[in-house]
């Protein structure tokens, strides 16, 4: 019973940095921001995207 005590122990510290560092590949919590948007375009945070904007003269 001690040996499957520190066998499961020994896995969940190995397995716990590993899981830590897939979260931090994922892309969760990176957001768009108006450096991600192209020429002629400009980041509307109401709708969440990159929109066209209208060049008047």
């Amino acid at each position: 019973m001690k040996k499957t005590k520190t066998l499961l122990a020994a896995l969940a510290l190995t397995v716990a940095p590993t899981l830590a560092m897939a979260m931090g590949c994922s892309g969760y919590g990176h957001e768009t921001t108006a450096q991600s948007c192209i020429a002629g375009t400009a980041w509307d945070a109401d709708k969440g995207a990159c929109v066209p904007v209208n060049a008047t003269s």
